[in-house]
């Protein structure tokens, strides 16, 4: 069985207050685009025991059993049993560590990939809690929906947000922004108007007023970061932001976004488009 698992974007972010437990409450957008991975798990059929995970696409540095996916899997495994072994493979097409949520998109398809071929019958609400013990984002991955998250993240709203008529470029410059130091650099602070209602305003008004509270500390220690954003700009973005805590930064065009001259060990994706579930 094969699965696409997709990556999301976001669409302004603000770190509003730390937590007791020393998470910290946010707002933002999630949105779902339409570059995947690709996830396909099989029964071998020598009946091994063992089960196993393979990785091509993206170089991934991590030992498979910190891969997310088999992360999900183990996590099954403690409450059903009768689960066999499997040859999970991944190939990765979505940077990691780029802010695209491209490894918490791969564990939640990965839990739903499990709950269909083995006929776990596993409700929304049992999956997403699965989901959360994986990370604060995967159980957006559920609903693959515009969402305005709260809380840790976790807590997810559906909106009104149809951005199908734009090309999205994603632009990776190869450095992965430790999301632990990220957070170590933001000053919370509560905001008088919700990115509910700033996602409102013309898109013409997003440059000034939708912001991603990442990007100060981000834009000084990665100055290269802060240039693919101005340069987007410069090449006819209508918007453009840094994703999460970074170091993805993605530009929105009217129309299919032109060549990039980037150095040769960026990732470019230039005609990405807001996934239709």
């Amino acid at each position: 069985m094969v699965l696409f698992p997709n990556c999301k974007i976001n669409l302004g972010l603000h770190i509003l207050s730390k937590r007791k437990d020393n998470y910290h409450n946010i707002e933002t957008i999630f949105l779902p685009l339409s570059l995947t991975d690709i996830l396909e798990v099989i029964v071998p059929e020598s009946g091994d025991s063992t089960s196993s995970f393979s990785l091509s696409g993206i170089p991934v540095e991590m030992e498979p059993r910190d891969n997310l996916c088999s992360k999900a899997l183990h996590l099954l495994q403690k409450d059903f049993a009768s689960l066999p072994a499997i040859s999970t493979h991944l190939h990765k097409n979505i940077p990691v560590g780029a802010g695209l949520g491209g490894g918490s998109s791969d564990a939640t398809h990965m839990l739903l990939l499990l709950n269909k071929k083995f006929n776990l019958e596993l409700t929304h609400e049992k999956l997403a809690a699965y989901a959360l013990a994986l990370g604060s984002d995967c159980p957006f991955f559920l609903k693959n929906k515009p969402c305005l998250a709260s809380s840790r993240g976790e807590l997810l709203n559906e909106i009104s947000l149809d951005l199908s008529r734009f090309h999205f470029a994603l632009v990776y410059p190869g450095v992965s922004v430790d999301t632990a130091w990220a957070f170590s650099q933001v000053i919370a602070r509560q905001r008088s108007e919700s990115l509910r209602d700033i996602i409102q305003l013309p898109i013409s008004g997003w440059k000034e007023n939708l912001v991603n509270d990442f990007e100060v500390s981000v834009f000084k220690k990665y100055l290269q970061v802060k240039e693919i954003k101005d340069y987007l700009y410069t090449q006819g973005a209508v918007y453009a932001s840094m994703s999460g805590s970074g170091s993805c930064v993605f530009g929105m065009f009217e129309n299919k976004p032109p060549a990039f001259s980037f150095p040769s060990n960026y990732l470019v994706f230039n005609d990405v488009v807001q996934l239709s579930v």
